[in-house]
């Protein structure tokens, strides 16, 4: 990820509002509340809706990003909710995380650039323990067509870095599937996800 990929996502989250809001993504929060708290692991986690989300249910929370403005505003963020949470600047191959170091993984509109996407996921696959769970939410390819119609529900406008079913199964081989479907919803998230869309959700456990 270049320098521009970095000034791009600092951009977005030097502002005082936040870019996806400051509520977790429903997706997620309907999988986490099935869950018994443990260990979780959050990449491109931009503000730290999600992570904070986390850790207010009793989860240990760590989240990476590439973004330093991201980790600023997530930080104030856990303090105003009275959490804390280990948050990482940085691209993955120079973090510390260890093999099977957790218990579930959140992915939630983590579109990483084409070329990287899946090695990144095989990478993530690692750290998650057997019997773990991941949590996936992200535009899928079909989406593009609902981007055409309104700019406002945002998401890539690269098809590549979208996803479709096919690549999850590939990318999540070692997996039993839980839940993995494309489906239209409304989003209503901050300032850059609103309206319809087309997204994958997959939610999986490690074999």
């Amino acid at each position: 990820m270049n320098e521009a990929w970095v000034d791009r996502w600092n951009d977005r989250y030097r502002t005082d509002e936040f870019a996806y809001g400051e509520q977790p993504n429903n997706y997620l929060k309907e999988q986490l509340e099935k869950l018994s708290p443990g260990k979780i692991l959050f990449p491109a986690e931009g503000e730290g809706r999600n992570a904070v989300f986390a850790a207010k249910l009793g989860w240990e929370v760590s989240a990476f990003d590439i973004s330093m403005e991201g980790k600023n505003k997530a930080l104030r963020l856990a303090e105003s909710n009275q959490v804390s949470i280990d948050y990482q600047v940085g691209q993955l191959e120079t973090l510390n995380y260890k093999p099977e170091q957790f218990d579930a993984l959140a992915l939630i509109y983590a579109h990483f650039p084409a070329a990287i996407k899946s090695s990144y996921h095989q990478s993530l696959r690692a750290y998650l323990r057997k019997g773990g769970i991941v949590i996936f939410e992200a535009f899928s390819k079909n989406h593009l067509g609902y981007l055409a119609k309104n700019e406002n529900v945002g998401g890539p406008k690269e098809i590549d870095m979208l996803f479709s079913i096919e690549e999850i199964k590939s990318d999540f081989v070692d997996f039993d599937i839980i839940t993995l479907e494309e489906k239209e919803i409304e989003l209503s998230e901050g300032l850059f996800h609103n309206g319809q869309g087309s997204v994958i959700r997959f939610a999986g456990r490690k074999k």
